[in-house]
C-alpha cells in the first residue's frame, strides 16, 4: 500500500505564538502515526516562489494522512495555524513503484 504525505508550505505571521500550534499539532500528528520527514530547516527555493517554511509528514497510507487531517483533534489545532501563519497544504499518495 502506498504511503501518504502531507506537504506543507508555511509563512509564519506570529512567531511568538506559532510554537503553540506546533506543540498541539505535533502531538496529534505523531499520535496518529505521522512521521516528520522535514520540519523547517535550511531550504532554498530554486524555482518559482514558495512560503519560507516547509514540512513533510509521512503516514502509512493516503487514507491515514487524510484521516489525521480531517480528525477533530487536528481541526482544532488547524485553527491555531490559521491564526499564526499562512499555509498551503497538499496531501499526496506516494508511488509504491519508486
Amino acid at each position: 500500500m502506498p504511503k501518504g504525505y502531507w506537504i506543507v508550505h508555511v509563512t509564519i505571521t506570529d512567531p511568538d505564538n506559532y510554537p503553540t500550534y506546533m506543540k498541539k499539532a505535533g502531538a496529534v500528528i505523531t499520535g496518529m502515526g505521522g512521521v516528520y520527514i522535514a520540519r523547517g530547516g535550511q531550504n532554498e527555493v530554486v524555482e518559482g516562489s514558495l512560503k519560507n517554511r516547509h514540512v513533510i509528514i509521512e503516514f502509512e497510507s493516503y487514507e491515514a494522512a487524510m484521516k489525521c487531517y480531517r480528525s477533530p483533534e487536528y481541526q482544532e489545532a488547524l485553527k491555531l495555524r490559521e491564526a499564526f501563519a499562512e499555509s498551503d497544504v497538499v496531501i499526496v499518495e506516494g508511488n509504491p513503484d519508486l
